[in-house]
């Protein structure tokens, strides 16, 4: 186990058993007091996607609702599945409460298979505000009518079931490694076919290249309403859309793909104390309520304490998990 990791989850062991349940973070650091300047937030991959529009929709609520009276700059630093950006983070933004970056689920598994030296447990973490549940589907003619009957086909001859998502690594694959292990199925097994867009990947399913495919409930909405493809389940805790959960279905199997925010490390108390304020204004304004509603993402919020350890016990099962998946 990293360094870092071994002292996020010594915080977490101390903030379980502290009477008032407050962290206290003694490493200090020696930015400006915040907010005394510019404020930058870091997407970490390309202009468009996720991580991008979730900066540009906490930029826009900033601003429009006027919760921060200076600039707010957005910038792309793109590579390595958003690794790039974190070491970035990490050794330009140590202390300074000015430079934010959008970080989620699919960074913890870039930063093991970089082996950089870096990941997310060093960052200060600020808040997660959202998480969407990923669907699993088969195409409408296929002849599993539901998640137990691919699960059984997929544990007794694993090579006989072709999964499809996003690149390897992600969420989606991921999915299929949490619920091979739940089914007691050879994760190093599993055959799965990497697409570099939630197009291809429902292309792969509908041309039967695949035998299911994986991505976020919304990019296979269409289809599913068109006929062309059956939701046999979700990985949220609870059923959505018509289907059960891995849970409910029997497998003790759950992966959200949660977004956040995070600071650089060694940031004062009293930084990050207004940062945490400021996001939770952020996040109870108008804004930023209304671009959840219109971007159908679901609120995931936890600040302060309780993103540190979120964080923390997610590094720790997303890096065993890339791991076992031999991507690593």
């Amino acid at each position: 186990m990293k360094p870092s990791l071994k002292t996020a989850l010594a915080a977490t062991c101390v903030v379980a058993v502290s009477a008032c349940g407050q962290f206290t973070d003694t490493a200090g650091g020696g930015g400006a007091a915040f907010p005394s300047g510019n404020l930058e937030i870091m997407a970490p991959a390309a202009a468009g996607g996720g991580w991008d529009l979730t900066a540009r929709a906490m930029q826009s609520a900033l601003r429009d609702d006027k919760l921060y009276d200076k600039s707010i700059e957005v910038t792309n630093v793109v590579g390595a599945g958003g690794a790039t950006g974190l070491a970035q983070l990490l050794s330009k933004g140590k202390g300074d409460a000015h430079q934010w970056m959008v970080t989620g689920l699919v960074m913890i598994g870039a930063a093991e298979r970089a082996k950089n030296g870096s990941d997310l447990t060093q960052a200060t973490p600020i808040a997660t505000l959202t998480a969407e549940a990923e669907a699993i589907v088969v195409r409408s003619d296929s002849k599993y009518q539901n998640i137990k009957q691919l699960v059984d086909d997929f544990r007794a001859n694993p090579s006989s079931v072709k999964w499809g998502g996003g690149s390897a690594g992600g969420s989606d694959h991921l999915v299929v490694g949490v619920l091979a292990k739940a089914a007691g199925a050879d994760v190093r097994k599993i055959q799965y076919v990497g697409y570099s867009g939630g197009g291809e990947t429902k292309a792969g399913v509908l041309s039967g290249d695949v035998t299911a495919g994986v991505a976020g409930v919304s990019e296979f909405k269409a289809n599913i309403e068109a006929g062309q493809m059956r939701l046999l389940a979700v990985t949220s805790p609870k059923g959505a859309s018509g289907a059960p959960s891995l849970k409910e279905s029997g497998y003790d199997a759950e992966l959200m793909n949660w977004r956040g925010v995070v600071a650089g490390p060694g940031l004062a108390d009293a930084d990050r104390a207004a940062v945490i304020s400021l996001v939770d204004k952020l996040h109870s304004s108008p804004k930023w309520q209304e671009t959840l509603a219109k971007q159908g993402w679901t609120d995931f919020y936890k600040k302060d304490v309780e993103a540190r350890n979120f964080i923390a016990n997610e590094t720790m099962r997303i890096s065993q998990l890339v791991k076992e998946l031999g991507l690593s």
